[in-house]
């Protein structure tokens, strides 16, 4: 049997990885950049949140400046990839290496204790934690999924797939690009101060490995549910989960803490070589029926 408190609390930590995951999926899925300031603005999120609760400034609203502070970030990063002609690899390290400086000197310390401080689930008291984190994710799908919708959504998922289009249209893929690297690094931040509530504390290193645990979030995510008809959003969510169920659960039965990330490797390896495995037979099938 798993232990109940460890299989919620991976629902809860899947719940907020899933706003991580979705925030990568606009720059490694629809734009197809890699953007490594994630593990400078997870943290950044979370510390920002944190900083601003010190005001006496309510936590719905901190939520909300993090997100805003994310989205300069990735305004950063755009700056560093399109103007000043940084590959956006290298424009993401970058990042995350200036917002390490940025994190530190938020707080002039390494790490944050958010124990006693109010906090939204301190607040929303009435309600089990997964359940507001839950509402926080399908307020957060439902608005990108609506956001997908519209004029520039569409234009931003051109973006990505054919530049020349959107100059064709009359508009300019920078600025797309732009939003894209802002609205994922928006989110990016959000979850990293959801995280930072949720576990009480607010520590430097905290985006450590967060790209990793993104993208095995969104290659479990595809490999289950492969139909073109379900969203993005709603595969990144369920991805989520499931890794951090695989995660808890192999704490649960015993797993070394210190092997987790050698772990987290060797999952996304399985799944990818799975995926590529699947392909090749598709591939042979329909060459084979032709």
């Amino acid at each position: 049997m798993i232990n109940t408190n460890l299989l919620i609390s991976s629902i809860e930590s899947g719940l907020i990885f899933s706003i991580l995951s979705i925030g990568v999926v606009i720059t490694f899925k629809i734009l197809a950049l890699a953007d490594l300031s994630i593990e400078g603005v997870f943290p950044l999120g979370a510390f920002i949140f944190a900083r601003f609760l010190s005001f006496n400034i309510s936590p719905f609203i901190d939520i909300l400046i993090a997100f805003g502070f994310g989205l300069i970030a990735g305004f950063l990063t755009y700056i560093l990839y399109k103007k000043l002609k940084i590959e956006a690899i290298l424009a993401g390290i970058l990042t995350m290496t200036i917002l390490y400086t940025v994190n530190l000197r938020i707080f002039s310390q390494s790490n944050v204790t958010l124990v006693g401080d109010d906090t939204i689930f301190s607040l929303l008291n009435f309600l089990p934690k997964v359940l507001i984190l839950a509402i926080i994710v399908v307020i957060v799908k439902f608005t990108f999924d609506w956001f997908l919708s519209t004029e520039k959504g569409y234009l931003l998922l051109a973006t990505g797939d054919n530049e020349r289009l959107v100059k064709q249209l009359g508009e300019d893929p920078d600025k797309f690009t732009c939003l894209g690297f802002m609205l994922s690094n928006g989110l990016i931040a959000l979850a990293g101060s959801l995280m930072a509530q949720s576990q009480e504390f607010v520590d430097i290193t905290m985006g450590q490995t967060m790209i990793v645990n993104a993208l095995a979030s969104i290659i479990i995510g595809d490999t289950f549910l492969r139909s073109r008809s379900i969203k993005m959003t709603t595969r990144a969510i369920i991805g989520s989960i499931i890794y951090r169920l695989i995660y808890g659960i192999a704490i649960d039965k015993g797993l070394n803490p210190n092997d987790l990330k050698a772990i987290t490797a060797l999952i996304v390896i399985a799944f990818i070589v799975y995926n590529n495995q699947t392909e090749k037979f598709k591939l042979r099938k329909v060459l084979k029926n032709a």
